[in-house]
C-alpha cells in the first residue's frame, strides 16, 4: 500500500507575475559598453507632444501590472538621468518616458516553479473546524535561471481536504534598508574568511555591540589613518564593507498580501539567486515564535548559505551565516533549541546528511555525519527536504535521493528527540516517486520539496514536480513511521 496520497492540487507558473526593473543597455553584457547616454539623448529630442501620447500610453498598458509604476518610472529615471542645478527639468511626462526607457519586465516564474515549504500562517481567522492555513514559500525562475523566493497560501483540512488559495496580482517587490549586526556575528563571519587582522581587529574595537552600515563608517572614520593606509588596508575595509551590506531587511506594505510579496536578490552574494528557502516555525525557549529559513545565495560563482528571520512574514531580515557547516547548499533548522543550542540539518560535503550545532544560530560547528548514500535509489547524494518535524517517536525528517538517470525522489530518517545525532529509523524504500505524469518538466524526473507540516495526524507534503508546477501529498504519521525499518547501529558521534 502506496504510503503518500495525492490531493490532486497542484499550482502552476504564471507568466503574468512580473516585476518591473532597471534596464541600462549595454550594462546587461558582461563585460559590456553602456549605452545609457546615447539614449537618454534620444529620449531627450522628441516632441513634447509625442512624449505625452507615449507617456499617456505606457500608464494606460502598465499601471496595473506594477504597484505604483509612475513612481516606480520616476525613481529608474532618477538613476540613469539625475537632474543637473541649473538645466532645464524635464516635464512630468517626459521624466515618465525616460524611466520607461530604463525599464523593462522581467516574469519571475517564466522558466520553472518548484521546491516549496510550508509553515502555519500568520492569518488563521475564518477558519471552520479542522482547517488549518497554511504560508507556502515557492522557488521561482525566471529569464538567466535567476530565482527569487515568492508565496502562496492554502488550506489543509478538515480530512483530507487541500485547496490552495488565489494568488493575488500584481507580484511586488519589498522595500530594502539596512540591516543590523551583532558585532560578534561579525567577528565570527570575518574568523570564518580567515580575515581579522590588525584594521579588523581596530574597527571592531570600536564598534558597538550592536549596529547598522552607519555604524560602521563611524567606526572607520574614527580608525588611525596609518592602519587604512597600511598593506591590506584597503582590501580588508572593502571586505568588511561588503560583508556588512550583505545583510538587510525588506519589508512590504500593510496592503499587500503574502501571495503577492517577493524577496528578489538584493545583494552581490545573491545576484544570481535566491534558492531553495526551507522555512520553519521556530518556537524560542520562553514561548515567543518567530519564522526562520535558511536558503541558498547564488552570485554566479559562489554559493553561500543564509539566515531569513520574520515575525510575521511581512517584514524580513537577510543575514550571513558562518562555520564549518555553513558552507553548501541545504540547511534545514530544527523549530526549536535542543538542548540549549540551535540545532540544523545540512550537506556540507555535497552528498551526505549532517547533524550541525550552534550557540547563536549564526555560527555552525563542525557537523556530525548522520546519513551517507546508501541505498539504491539515492546512490549519487541524500539531503533533507526541509526541517525536522517533532514526533512523539523522534524527530521526522523528510529526504531526498538521487539515483540512476538523476532521479529524485523522498524518503525519511527518524532521529531521536533528545540526542538527533542518532537515527532510530528509515524508509527503505521512496515515500514518495515521480509518477508517470510527473516526470517531464524543466528538470526531468524530479519530485523535490523544502519541508512540510503536520495538522491532525497528516503530513502535509507540497513538492515540487519537474522544477515545473506544485503537487501535494499526504500520509499518516503513524504509518509512515510504522513503516520505518529501525537501524540497528544508531549513527552516534562525540
Amino acid at each position: 500500500m502506496s504510503l503518500a496520497h495525492d490531493t490532486g492540487a497542484s499550482v502552476l507558473p504564471q507568466p503574468e507575475r512580473v516585476i518591473a526593473r532597471l534596464f541600462v543597455p549595454g550594462e546587461e553584457l558582461t563585460p559590456g559598453r553602456s549605452r545609457r547616454a546615447a539614449v537618454a539623448e534620444r529620449v531627450l529630442d522628441l516632441p513634447e507632444p509625442e512624449v505625452q501620447r507615449l507617456a499617456a500610453q505606457l500608464l494606460k498598458d502598465f499601471s496595473s501590472r506594477h504597484r505604483g509604476y509612475p513612481d516606480l518610472l520616476r525613481a529608474h529615471a532618477s538613476m540613469v538621468h539625475p537632474p543637473v542645478p541649473g538645466q532645464v527639468p524635464m516635464t512630468p511626462d517626459r521624466t515618465l518616458l525616460m524611466g520607461a526607457t530604463f525599464t523593462n519586465e522581467y516574469a519571475l516564474e517564466g522558466a520553472a516553479i518548484c521546491n516549496p515549504s510550508a509553515v502555519a500562517h500568520p492569518d488563521q481567522s475564518g477558519l471552520e473546524a479542522g482547517q488549518v492555513r497554511l504560508a507556502i514559500s515557492l522557488r521561482s525562475i525566471g529569464e538567466g535561471h535567476l530565482s527569487s523566493i515568492g508565496f502562496c497560501s492554502a488550506v489543509a483540512g478538515p480530512g483530507e481536504k487541500w485547496v490552495f488559495e488565489p494568488r493575488r496580482l500584481p507580484a511586488v517587490v519589498g522595500v530594502n534598508s539596512s540591516a543590523r549586526w551583532r558585532r560578534d556575528h561579525l567577528r565570527a563571519v570575518l574568523a570564518d574568511r580567515g580575515a581579522v587582522d590588525g584594521l579588523a581587529h581596530s574597527l571592531l574595537a570600536a564598534l558597538p555591540e550592536h549596529f547598522t552600515e552607519a555604524g560602521l563608517e563611524a567606526a572607520v572614520a574614527g580608525v588611525h589613518q596609518n592602519l587604512l593606509g597600511h598593506t591590506g588596508g584597503q582590501a580588508t575595509l572593502e571586505q568588511v564593507r561588503h560583508l556588512v551590506t550583505s545583510a538587510y531587511q525588506v519589508s512590504f506594505p500593510e496592503d499587500v498580501e503574502l501571495s503577492q510579496r517577493v524577496l528578489f536578490p538584493a545583494t552581490e552574494e545573491e545576484s544570481n539567486g535566491l534558492e531553495d528557502a526551507r522555512f520553519v516555525q521556530f518556537t524560542e525557549d520562553d514561548g515567543s515564535l518567530e519564522y526562520r529559513a535558511t536558503y541558498t545565495a547564488y552570485d554566479g560563482h559562489r554559493i553561500a548559505p543564509r539566515l531569513l528571520t520574520s515575525p510575521d512574514l511581512r517584514t524580513f531580515h537577510a543575514h550571513r551565516l558562518a562555520g564549518p557547516a555553513a558552507r553548501n547548499k541545504g540547511m534545514a533548522l530544527f523549530p526549536r533549541r535542543v538542548g540549549g543550542e540551535y540545532l540544523a540539518l545540512c550537506r556540507s560535503d555535497g552528498e551526505s546528511t549532517s547533524l550541525a550545532r550552534s550557540a547563536d544560530g549564526f555560527l555552525w560547528d563542525e557537523p556530525v555525519p548522520l546519513q551517507v548514500p546508501q541505498l539504491p535509489w539515492e546512490v549519487l547524494q541524500v539531503g533533507n527536504c526541509g526541517s525536522p518535524i517533532e514526533t512523539d517517536r523522534g524527530w521526522l525528517v523528510l529526504t531526498h535521493g538521487v539515483g540512476p538517470m538523476r532521479v529524485y525522489a523522498i524518503g525519511a530518517l527518524l532521529l531521536d528527540l533528545d540526542d538527533p545525532r542518532r537515527v532510530l529509523a528509515r524508509l527503505d524504500e521512496p515515500f514518495l516517486r515521480a509518477a508517470p505524469d510527473e516526470r517531464e518538466g524543466y528538470v526531468p524526473n524530479v519530485v523535490y520539496s523544502c519541508g512540510g507540516v503536520v495538522h491532525e495526524g497528516r503530513l502535509w507534503l507540497p513538492y515540487g514536480i519537474g522544477d515545473a508546477r506544485i503537487g501535494v501529498a499526504w500520509a499518516y504519521v503513524e504509518e509512515l513511521l510504522d513503516a520505518m525499518s529501525a537501524v540497528t547501529a544508531a549513527n552516534t558521534s562525540s
